[in-house]
């Protein structure tokens, strides 16, 4: 049996196959300007080798309707962790305790240096912050689903004060991503409450058990029961750069309520060839329908 969630320690890195701290959000320049962005960074240990790490810096700029991203490489000895995490990729900085952290990250066009600060306590997803990949293993999974959010924007040369909202996933165990995949939902709604829809596919493509958590106003999670929640795509959108066919735009029924989710920019994909080497999709959306909000949503495991 695997021991409980145990935090703020477990904010820290450790020693698992596996392990990302992975950072979405919301900003919104003292202009008006919205974006989107996306700061990942993975961890890798596997025998007697060195740390591995990968990181994945993304911005939407929905203002001219444009998606850049960029992605860096490191070794152990180039990453240094403390009590909480402190991660640099080369630069791109990460690094925070029980819900306050800070992101330092960069690209040609764009930059960014945001603090951030968790409104809620972290939710423990399936009830107890363990999930199951099946044969691949298990994880632990945790999330802060509504972290407020300021600092800086850089936009081709230009630095804005920015605010919003940021989402933050931690995920470790002695499992292997790579069969099969998953779409993966986080959304913050307007009325102060949280989902986190997780639908993985098995090796052969088959929908796999899903997961699901509605965090209250209080910050008190749910597991919600499989089957009490489901997602229907709206459309697609096919890479020019892959010719991978995505889902575009979806309907969400979860907690008693309809959701409609939109891609802001439907070109919001990924192809980490350098890195990670696989293309998936993540893209900022909105929410309309029974309720609004704003939200993000992963796709891994198309072709």
């Amino acid at each position: 049996m695997l021991p409980p969630v145990s935090l703020p320690r477990d904010d820290a890195p450790h020693n698992d196959l596996t392990e990302w701290w992975y950072y979405t959000g919301h900003l919104t320049a003292s202009g008006g300007q919205t974006y989107g962005f996306e700061l990942v960074i993975f961890q890798g240990n596997r025998q007697a080798d060195p740390t591995a790490y990968a990181a994945h810096f993304a911005i939407t700029d929905n203002g001219r309707n444009q998606f850049r991203w960029s992605e860096r490489t490191a070794s152990g000895s180039q990453v240094h962790a403390s009590p909480g995490f402190d991660l640099n990729m080369n630069g791109w900085l990460m690094g925070g305790s029980n819900g306050h952290d800070r992101l330092t990250a960069d690209m040609p066009d764009y930059g960014i240096a945001l603090d951030l600060s968790a409104l809620k306590p972290a939710a423990l997803h399936n009830g107890n912050g363990i999930i199951s990949f099946g044969p691949a293993g298990d994880s632990y999974y945790y999330s802060r689903t509504r972290l407020a959010v300021a600092g800086t924007l850089t936009d081709h040369g230009r630095p804005l004060s920015v605010t919003g909202l940021a989402w933050m996933d931690h995920q470790w165990g002695n499992f292997i991503t790579g069969a099969g995949g998953w779409d993966w939902f986080s959304i913050q709604l307007d009325d102060d409450t949280e989902l986190m829809l997780f639908f993985l596919r098995d090796a052969a493509g088959q929908p796999a058990v899903p997961y699901g958590t509605l965090v209250d106003t209080t910050g008190h999670e749910t597991a919600l029961r499989p089957g009490s929640f489901g997602q229907q795509a709206r459309g697609s959108w096919t890479s020019p750069s892959t010719g991978i066919a995505y889902p575009s735009g979806w309907t969400i029924t979860a907690a008693g309520q309809t959701l409609i989710l939109t891609p802001t920019v439907k070109a919001q994909e990924l192809n980490p060839t350098q890195s990670t080497g696989f293309p998936y999709w993540e893209g900022d959306v909105t929410v309309t329908g029974a309720k609004t909000g704003q939200g993000y949503v992963e796709l891994v495991g198309y072709h």
